[in-house]
């Protein structure tokens, strides 16, 4: 959504700042503009401030006003009654039966939930699943299991933080295993023979129950649906295939594309094989507050979200920007560099060759020290390196699929990244750091006039896309 610029009047007579507040968007707050001293012509110089997400609060920084556009989702309210709301969608899916009518006090269920780096309300809806099927279903025929993809495990502390402890003391609780064969079954192959493997308690479940949060996703088009199942709780080596460099690579891999995707393809086909599923996904806003809720058939109900979400998170813009200032939405996406690489790839969408490109992450957990990222992106000289590197036949590393996205982003702008990793660690990953992005962007613009900057405040959360003669989604990431 781009913002108006305000017009102002200004007064010889005046020796101070004067501040101006747009009403109707809630991450521009101020204009602040000085004006000259007595006797002398006024150079105006207008500076409009924007909220950028970061960490757990907000990041101000003041931009040039009249050469900025702010981008944002349009803004959804959220739902009153978010508790009743679930409940609701539970007893009326969308191209299924109610859930209580899916089990019985026998019924063995897996609840799949997301893990630590993701915005889902776990601490809502994972309460609220677990009453609705109380009763029905006793609590020790019930397993929840973290999504944990290839992230790291999460802590008693954390899953007592995302689950509530009444959960964690009373249910079962697991995190999910990516590299431990005895805790993996194999439900069939990849386009490249690899095993296609999975958690062994989600495929012994009798019913999976699959919860997370929807949202543009920079290669699967769409988090939420069957990406709980695969790569939510698959082996790692299957992961590592799903994601290699040939899927990562083709241009329908990108935000907002489900059909025509060849990774999200073999993604769904991967997780129907692990039997019957009940969806049960939300929409957020940027307060978290729940906006909508998806429950039902995992296809259609995921359908119908990921719509709704396409709706209010693709905005369209009519140009690319010299420079692109964007955020990973804050915590907990911001958690590490490893995630920051989907800020990356929505600012790049917009921006234009050459052109200059500003993560704001707070990476609290640095990119992580040690992760297969971290190493992979040590043990190449330059992007382009990397990239050679990752063509080369039977090469597989995990975690290369974000390197591989980092560095085509980086043929094409100079990637610069304010958060709280030494710089020492951002120049070794191939980016540079940036300690003051309003002096940045100022430096940026100062000898081309015509120059312009975009501002995504909540990162991925929005997703710009160039308009097309038709007016059609652009594809090209």
């Amino acid at each position: 959504m781009a913002l108006p610029t305000p017009e102002f009047l200004s007064s010889k007579s005046q020796m101070r700042r004067f501040a101006f507040r747009l009403r109707g968007n809630r991450f521009a707050q101020d204009i602040d503009f000085p004006l000259a001293r007595l006797g002398t012509a006024p150079t105006i110089s207008p500076r409009m401030k924007v909220n950028l997400a970061y960490g757990q609060g907000w990041l101000p920084v003041k931009f040039p006003d009249g050469r900025t556009t702010v981008i944002e989702p349009s803004h959804t309210a959220g739902l009153a009654d978010e508790q009743g709301a679930v409940l609701r969608a539970l007893e009326q899916p969308i191209g299924a039966k109610p859930l209580r009518e899916w089990v019985t006090a026998k019924t063995k269920v897996c609840i799949l939930f997301t893990d630590i780096t993701r915005a889902t309300p776990n601490e809502r809806i994972i309460p609220w699943l677990l009453a609705h099927l109380e009763g029905v279903v006793p609590r020790e025929n019930i397993t929840l299991l973290n999504q944990l993809g290839t992230h790291r495990p999460n802590t008693q502390a954390e899953l007592e933080k995302m689950l509530t402890p009444q959960v964690v003391a009373n249910y079962r609780v697991l995190n999910h295993e990516p590299e431990n064969d005895d805790a993996l079954v194999q439900v069939g192959v990849t386009h490249d023979g690899t095993p296609a493997l999975l958690n062994k308690h989600a495929v012994a479940a009798e019913l999976r129950i699959v919860t997370g949060f929807i949202e543009p996703h920079f290669f699967a088009g769409f988090s939420g649906g069957i990406k709980g199942i695969m790569p939510g709780v698959a082996g790692l080596r299957t992961v590592m295939s799903n994601h290699g460099f040939r899927n990562i690579g083709d241009p329908n891999s990108t935000f907002g594309i489900n059909q025509g995707n060849p990774l999200w393809d073999e993604l769904r086909g991967i997780a129907l094989k692990a039997g019957p599923s009940f969806v049960l996904n939300v929409t957020l806003n940027e307060k978290r507050a729940i906006t909508g809720v998806f429950a039902g058939d995992i296809l259609q109900a995921h359908k119908v979200g990921t719509e709704f979400v396409r709706n209010s998170a693709m905005q369209a813009v009519d140009e690319t920007f010299d420079v692109v200032v964007t955020t990973n939405s804050g915590y907990p996406l911001d958690m590490n560099l490893y995630q920051g690489v989907k800020g990356m790839s929505a600012g790049a969408r917009i921006i234009k060759p050459g052109g200059t490109l500003i993560l704001a992450a707070e990476c609290r957990e640095g990119v992580p020290a040690g992760s297969p990222l971290d190493k992979l992106l040590r043990d190449v000289s330059s992007p382009e390196d990397l990239l050679k590197l990752l063509a080369t036949p039977g090469f597989v590393r995990a975690e290369q699929w974000q390197a591989q996205i980092q560095a085509i982003i980086q043929r094409k702008a100079r990637v610069l990244v304010h958060s709280k990793i030494p710089d020492d660690v951002i120049r070794a990953a191939h980016l540079q750091p940036c300690h003051d992005m309003g002096a940045e962007v100022e430096s940026c613009l100062r000898d081309n006039p015509s120059a312009r900057v975009a501002v995504l405040p909540q990162g991925p959360l929005t997703i710009p896309y160039l308009r097309n003669a038709g007016g059609e989604l652009a594809k090209a990431a």
